[in-house]
């Protein structure tokens, strides 16, 4: 099981995260993203542009 890290101490800045699209579509064109028990797809098209759907 991998260990999340600690949360940050109230009142310092979070930097968002950032993710490159192509490694989270192992497959080159879908992934599945999970939030609250909800499945999600996120789709690349052939033109390069991102698509989310529940």
């Amino acid at each position: 099981m991998q260990k999340l890290p600690d949360p940050l101490p109230a009142g310092q800045p979070v930097e968002d995260a950032v993710h490159d699209a192509r490694a989270l579509v192992p497959n080159g064109s879908t992934a599945n993203i999970v939030l609250d028990g909800q499945t999600y797809t996120l789709r690349i098209t052939r033109a390069g542009k991102l698509i989310l759907t529940k």
